[in-house]
Order: C-alpha cells, then structure tokens, then sequence
C-alpha cells in the first residue's frame, strides 16, 4: 500500500481497499501519509463488492486492510475466516460493542439510519415514529431507498436479527408494493429531497448535514424515528487487517491513527459521522444520540448472511 524511502520505517501495506468513498476517506489517508511517510494505495469500490472479491481471491489476496461502509461485510469476511485479530491496544481505543468480540475489526464512526424530508412537502408530524409504518398504502410512490448500498443492506441484516425474516421479508415487500424509487446510494436520495421528486427516503444522517454545510438554504431535513425503533439503527464502520497480510505493523497503525484524536475529528467535524473513540465528542451540529443504547444489535450476527439479505432484497422487486 506504500513506498517509503526511509529503511526504517515499517514495512508498507500493499494495498488498502475500502468501500468507504473517496472523498469521505482520502483526505485522511493524505494525512496519514505526510505524518508516517507511508503512502497509501487504494481500491474504492462498493463495500459488498469488495467483501466478495476478498473471499474469491481468498489467501492470494494482495489486499492489506479493508475499510468496511458496514459491518456486514467485515463479518462476512470473518465467517470466512479471512481476517486477522487486531491488538488489545486497538480495540481498547473504543467501547466494546464497536469492536469483533474475536478482534477481528474494529469500528471508527457510526452512522445514524433516518427519515430524509422536505418540510416544505411534509410536515414532520405526520411523519411515522417507525420504519415499520412506511409500508402504509399513503405512502405509495412517495419513499426513496437505495436497497444496493451497504448501509441498507446491514439494515435489513439487522431487521432480520431483531425481527425475523418473514417480517422482514413481510416489510420488503410492501414497501416494493408502495412503488418506491430505487437509487445508488443515499446521496442520491438526499438529491432527489431536494428537488421535490420524492416526499421521503432512508439515508444515513449525515448526508443532511453535509447537503447544509454546501448549501444552508437546502430544504432537506432528518426525521428520527422512535430510539428503540429498528429504523435508527446505528451502523458503524469498520476496519480490519486481512489474515494473510505481512505488513501488519504497518496496517495496525494505519487503523490506529484512524482512531486517533486528529481523524475522529475529521470524521465528526467534516464528514458529519459519529466519532467512535472514547472521549472524543461529535460535532455540535449533530444531535445527541446516545451510541451505547442505539447499537444493541450484534454487529457480529450482520455478516454471515450477507449474500441472502442481497439476495432477500431483490427477490422482493427491490433491484437498485
């Protein structure tokens, strides 16, 4: 993943792949890069693809480090068992719940599922309290979703771990009945807000925010839904060394700087996420959540079944 000409640095990663997008992350890989000499090599792609790609090329994989959109795919690659362990030293930087139980990644920021609106469409009082209720006929054409991206994935994933599949599959299928636009991804979603072309969509939180930060006069808005709803689901990213990487030195502190104080910043201040790091505070424009209730899904649970929640999802007419 790096040259470096100092022959005392550590070793080099080869390469770092990540299904976090480009310019969310590349700036603070610049970062690393000037303060470490290590420069960074990176593959973007979409983070189930990636995942996938990983476990084709299994042991020849020439892939250091993984930067995980979702969970999902971090567990996938575990039950697989092409990952490493991180150090206790790693894991230790965040609250338990943000981390493998068996070290096998470790989560940097998290990210907030919602309910995207323009006020000026809809009041938000007569915006449902659960995810569950956008299946109600009123609400036929009005929903965006983006059911190809991770982050929609790993909801689903949880929905199944906390609900079952047939009321998951059950909740698909009726928001397919309700004619709902499919997009790429959440950015897209948040577009279309924007432009008056849907009423609502299920996005991460922070694409509000950095819609606002470009435009303040943007007329989207985030509606939560209930806390111990399953529609504000927090999902973190992830981060892990592949299991047959030589340059794990270099890939641990690769993850560890992603930890540090400067890149939780980055994330919380720039990108609008929640930082993950213990004492380090979210922004101030981002509303108080508290992650240790909002995360009591088993992250570990989300990856096994990775391949049948795509697969779920498109069998109930939700193709993106």
């Amino acid at each position: 993943m790096a040259r470096c000409a100092c022959a005392t640095c550590l070793p080099p990663p080869r390469r770092l792949l990540s299904g976090r997008t480009q310019n969310l992350v590349e700036p603070i890989l610049t970062r690393f890069a000037e303060e470490t000499g290590i420069d960074v090599e990176v593959r973007y792609g979409d983070t189930a693809d990636l995942a996938l790609l990983i476990a084709e090329e299994g042991d020849d994989s020439p892939a250091d480090v993984f930067l995980s959109q979702s969970p999902g795919a971090v567990g996938y690659l575990d039950s697989h068992d092409l990952l490493g362990t991180l150090p206790d030293e790693i894991l230790d930087l965040v609250p338990e719940q943000f981390h493998a139980a068996d070290g096998s990644w470790v989560g940097f920021s998290g990210r907030k599922r919602v309910l995207v609106y323009n006020p000026q469409i809809i009041p938000e009082e007569e915006l449902p309290t659960s995810v569950l209720d956008l299946v109600d006929p009123a609400w036929n054409g009005r929903i965006g979703v983006a059911p190809s991206n991770a982050s929609f994935q790993d909801f689903v994933s949880a929905m199944r771990v906390e609900l079952g599949d047939d009321a998951t599959r059950e909740w698909l299928e009726g928001i397919a009945a309700n004619d709902a636009f499919t997009f790429a991804n959440n950015a897209a979603i948040v577009q279309a807000i924007g432009r008056g072309e849907i009423d609502v969509g299920l996005v991460n939180h922070y694409y509000v925010y950095q819609a606002l930060a470009e435009d303040p006069e943007f007329p989207g808005r985030n509606h939560d839904f209930a806390p111990d709803d399953i529609g504000s689901l927090v999902i973190v990213t992830g981060a892990t060394v592949l299991a047959d990487s030589d340059n794990v030195d270099a890939a641990d502190e690769l993850i560890t700087f992603l930890l540090g104080d400067e890149a939780q910043r980055y994330f919380s201040d720039e990108t609008f996420e929640y930082p993950l790091a213990a004492g380090v505070e979210p922004a101030d424009v981002l509303p108080d959540v508290d992650l240790t209730l909002a995360s009591d899904i088993d992250f570990d649970a989300l990856g096994g079944d990775l391949e049948s929640t795509r697969e779920m999802i498109r069998d109930a007419g939700l193709d993106g």
